[in-house]
């Protein structure tokens, strides 16, 4: 007897690819899925576009807690469960599907893979502007300049994005994100005086949103207020405020692996700055050295970058020198197999 309309006709769609002679486990997975999807949208858009949602929500609040190399297989599954959906050219589920590509393109930027994600940003930029929602076109902005700084791209154009997102912005918690990605390209291009002012608005746009304590890259936390202080006064050389506002950001971090190693190199910079370079450089190794692989990222190599750079004059003869620079070309991210696939370049696509 045959099942019911949308298990029938899913299961005949898996005929005719030749999936429904093989049983083997992922087959089986990605077929249920479909129905699942399927059959949640049957009794109305409205149940689809949350059940979307919902999904993108689970994968947001995992990101900082699952390696990006297990992440992205999981990521592109589902969009292109979302991209087969019935209602998929809808203007509503336009919301879930940039929020997914702005993860795959962060996901892709974190494992080294720069061109890709820069076609993946310019998608989810695209597919964020077709949406229903100002909200997630402000964010995809912000998220791809913050990104965009360690993918050396050029300042004045993430300026521009920044802009953007800041003009589209109209919740507390996008603000705060869009003054975010401004302060830290104003640092970039030592701009003291714009970075001050941002920081200060940033402040107030985080106090506005009460910041809970999130780890989705679509909420603002008062543990990245005090993380984006820390990088932008870093960058000016302010190395007082950056020791009282890492301080206050270590203390938040504490679970987030990636991002802690992050602001713990950002203190290894400020340490060498401060003339203390023996000292600098032994955080800086011991970071990269006690972090397992799967959580070394692009964005990682180009902060502990940051800490190498910082060292002048006779201390560039020290052997921790030396030392540290093999650990920097180390770059494991860069083998890392993805999926069927795997990344052998720091710029492949």
């Amino acid at each position: 007897m045959a099942g019911p309309p949308l298990i029938g006709a899913a299961l005949e769609g898996a005929a005719l690819n030749g999936t429904a002679g093989r049983p083997g486990p992922a087959a089986g997975v990605e077929l249920l899925e479909a129905v699942r999807h399927e059959l949640a949208g049957s009794f109305g858009p409205g149940r689809e576009v949350a059940e979307w949602r919902a999904v993108v929500s689970s994968h947001a609040q995992e990101f900082a807690t699952t390696p990006p190399a297990e992440r992205l297989p999981e990521l592109a599954a589902d969009l292109q469960l979302l991209r087969a959906s019935a209602a998929a050219g809808s203007a509503a589920l336009a919301v879930p599907a940039a929020e997914l590509a702005v993860l795959i393109a962060l996901t892709l930027a974190q494992l080294g893979r720069i061109r890709a994600a820069g076609r993946w940003w310019r998608t989810a930029r695209a597919t964020a502007d077709g949406s229903t929602e100002r909200r997630i076109a402000s964010l995809a902005r912000s998220w791809e300049v913050t990104s965009g700084l360690a993918e050396q791209r050029p300042l004045r154009d993430l300026l521009e994005l920044a802009g953007d997102a800041l003009t589209l912005a109209d919740r507390p918690d996008e603000v705060a994100r869009a003054l975010a990605a401004r302060a830290r390209v104003l640092a970039a291009m030592g701009e003291a005086e714009g970075v001050g002012q941002a920081v200060r608005d940033l402040q107030a746009a985080a106090l506005e949103e009460r910041a809970a304590a999130s780890t989705s890259p679509f909420e603002w936390s008062i543990a990245e207020t005090y993380s984006v202080e820390g990088r932008v006064w870093a960058t000016l050389g302010d190395t007082p405020s950056v020791y009282v506002a890492l301080d206050q950001a270590l203390g938040l971090r504490a679970s987030e692996t990636t991002e802690r190693a992050e602001l713990e190199l950002v203190v290894a910079r400020c340490l060498v700055l401060d003339g203390d370079v023996a000292a600098g450089l032994a955080v800086a190794m011991r970071v990269l050295v006690e972090l397992p692989d799967q959580w070394h990222t692009h964005h990682l190599y180009d902060t502990a970058s940051h800490v190498l750079a910082a060292v002048r004059g006779s201390d560039l003869g020290r052997a921790a020198v030396w030392d540290f620079s093999a650990l920097l070309r180390r770059r494991p991210f860069e083998n890392r197999s993805v999926g069927s696939g795997s990344s052998s370049s720091g710029q492949q696509g």
